[in-house]
């Protein structure tokens, strides 16, 4: 789970082919018949140790008017609160930091990783989609999706078109989307590669103000995010179907975390200066995904396989299982475990080395380093009358960020610069 990927729009591109490729075939006497609006509420709780915690509310509406003509609508709120690693390096003795606000100060103790604690912000997303059949063995979809932060706002709109084959054994898709974010971060953007200025370090206030300010640039920035997604389904036999998507996207514009930073050290290992960090501004990844699902007489099987390159040089491999049990007609237990692995971006660095100089570009972000991670976890759930279903979901996360081959200098060899993070997910969910 990457909490800054909040603006994913591949996802919801995704979820619209999906809605396309994985329709059913339904007679003509069915096509006719308006539908009951159906309804999806979760609430979801996810908890690291120590660090982030988020709270997520969401709900969902769909109806089909009949013919296929299908709306699906979604709200969700979440609020995150707690500590959020800078990309700081430990140190022997304790540090302080200037928050991004540039109003306060706070303190880091001595071998521990520098998290501002302040890390608070609350996001509203609407998403819209409407899907219906074009003409003979066609279907469309169209889509509008709108996110606000405190200090984010993002737009998109996306469409996707299928064909059947095969008697709606095959389907072949393609979905595109584009998306405007704007970011405006409190305390302003910083200059890349300034230095952090400490209010110590000044005769007076105004001293510090006219240093911090001239670390910062005015007004907001933003990107752009165009997706393509190409997709094809095919229905194996009577308990197999099998969906194979590639996906590309290219992203220009402001890329660079305000909130992260580098710690410049010396030979010694200790922190000469604190640097805030530096991005390209494009990004261009390519995706694979493959995905089987087979219904055996007590449950189904899940499972996927994802592999994503960019030219970060990023590479990941992401497996996802799950397995649904039937423990009798009206319940149902589902195991899932999923395993990731990444590579670090070619501008990934743990700390920079004074001698060095500054780079173009780099990143002490351990969400752009090299990493694993697993998720393991359970869902119990519970049909209930007319199509209703309660279900609880549980599940355990862990990210191992690994180094990717630095030899650190001095006092860092004897302190943990790439601590894992930990976290517990719970989750309720209704359907009705």
């Amino acid at each position: 789970m990457q909490l800054n990927q909040r603006n994913n729009i591949l996802g919801a591109l995704t979820a619209a082919t999906c809605t396309l490729l994985g329709a059913p075939a339904v007679s003509q006497e069915a096509q006719s018949v308006e539908e009951p609006w159906k309804f999806d509420t979760a609430i979801l709780y996810y908890g690291e140790s120590e660090r982030v915690t988020a709270v997520e509310g969401v709900f969902s509406a769909t109806k089909d008017f009949g013919n296929e003509h299908i709306f699906n609508g979604k709200v969700t709120i979440d609020g995150l609160t707690g500590a959020s690693a800078t990309g700081a390096v430990p140190q022997p003795t304790a540090q302080t930091f200037t928050r991004p606000s540039g109003k306060d100060e706070y303190d880091i103790a001595a071998t521990e990783i520098p998290l501002d604690d302040t890390f608070r912000d609350t996001r509203v997303q609407l998403n819209g989609q409407w899907t219906q059949p074009a003409w003979q063995d066609y279907r469309v979809s169209g889509g509008l999706h709108v996110s606000k932060e405190y200090d984010y706002l993002s737009m998109a709109v996306n469409g996707a078109l299928a064909k059947d084959f095969n008697q709606r054994n095959t389907t072949v898709s393609l979905g595109l989307s584009y998306a405007f974010d704007s970011i405006d971060p409190e305390g302003g953007r910083p200059v890349a590669f300034a230095s952090m200025p400490l209010k110590r370090d000044f005769a007076s206030e105004q001293q510090y103000q006219d240093a911090f300010d001239a670390t910062r640039l005015t007004g907001s920035d933003d990107k752009n995010t165009l997706d393509l997604l190409l997709g094809v389904t095919q229905v194996i036999n009577r308990r197999t179907i099998m969906q194979l998507n590639y996906g590309v996207s290219a992203v220009d514009g402001y890329l660079t975390d305000p909130f992260k930073m580098l710690s410049v050290v010396n030979t010694q290992g200790l922190t000469q200066a604190l640097v805030y960090e530096n991005r390209p501004d494009n990004r261009t990844r390519h995706n694979v995904f493959w995905q089987t699902k087979y219904a055996m007489d007590s449950g189904v099987a899940d499972i996927s396989y994802r592999f994503t390159t960019d030219d970060w040089d990023i590479d990941s491999h992401t497996l996802d299982s799950r397995l649904r049990y039937n423990l009798s007609p009206n319940t149902y237990i589902q195991p899932h475990f999923r395993y990731y692995q990444q590579s670090a971006a070619d501008f990934y660095q743990p700390y920079l080395m004074a001698s060095d100089g500054l780079p173009q570009f780099a990143s002490a972000d351990y969400r752009v380093g090299e990493m694993t991670a697993f998720t393991l976890g359970v869902k119990y759930g519970v049909l209930l009358d007319q199509g209703k279903e309660l279900a609880f979901r549980l599940e355990y996360y862990q990210q191992d960020p690994k180094n990717p081959g630095f030899d650190a200098p001095g006092v860092l060899q004897d302190l943990d610069l790439y601590p894992s993070v930990k976290a517990v997910m719970a989750q309720v969910s209704y359907r009705f």
